[in-house]
């Protein structure tokens, strides 16, 4: 029987590409949504996904005029799911979104609009599903939980965001960065599995090892953490 992971919705079309990863990796995917489900009683990992900007005020900052109007229910949502991940020492899976919540939620702080964001903002809408071009390259940090699934050193990955990791959350380390400085993976050293990438890795599952790698190790995360 596939174990069963939350998926934190993020919108009936964006969250399908998620879904799709994670049954490939050979897991049943549940929608997390702020109007049904109160906790993560009954499943054995978290993916939080994508999708508008984490409301600055829970880092102590006033909105910038580019980001995005709040999403406060969802944010509540996947701080709650999130705290209660790492409290029971469940699997966690943070893309982009994900990734900077990980951050925020664990008292860390974001660059509300990179500078460069012209290399990281990179929309190909005429790309196939799964099959998205890359965008730039990223060094991974050879001493990493991110080294041991996907290899360290250059890899090629996509990439649509404009925010960025400023000041880290507690206990969080730096497992990537892009060319010019940006971090793009993190991993939070005080459980098990909690890997964390800036780009997009759903979209990307047939035609890079490495995007494929990172679900495919959540999925071994996930059933090792039943035996336990």
């Amino acid at each position: 029987m596939a174990r069963r992971v939350g998926v934190t919705f993020c919108g009936e079309n964006k969250i399908v590409p998620y879904e799709f990863a994670v049954a490939a990796a050979g897991l049943d995917p549940v929608r997390l949504t702020t109007d049904i489900v109160s906790s993560l009683e009954g499943l054995d990992g978290l993916l939080l996904t994508g999708g508008v900007d984490v409301n600055p005020a829970l880092y102590g900052q006033e909105r910038g005029d580019q980001t995005d109007s709040p999403d406060d229910s969802r944010d509540r949502m996947e701080c709650g799911f999130l705290s209660e991940a790492l409290r029971l020492k469940m699997p966690v899976l943070a893309i982009c979104r994900g990734m900077q919540l990980l951050n925020v939620c664990l008292g860390g702080t974001l660059h509300q609009h990179l500078d460069s964001s012209a290399l990281h903002v990179v929309r190909k809408p005429e790309d196939p599903p799964r099959q998205h071009r890359a965008a730039h390259s990223v060094l991974v940090d050879g001493k990493t939980l991110l080294a041991s699934i996907i290899g360290p050193g250059d890899h090629q990955v996509n990439s649509r965001h404009h925010q960025a990791i400023d000041r880290l959350g507690r206990d969080l380390q730096v497992s990537a960065r892009s060319t010019d400085g940006v971090i793009e993976g993190l991993e939070f050293g005080s459980a098990p599995f909690v890997v964390a990438v800036q780009w997009h890795p759903e979209d990307r599952i047939e035609i890079s090892s490495a995007d494929r790698k990172l679900f495919e190790a959540f999925a071994a995360a996930v059933r090792e953490q039943v035996k336990v």
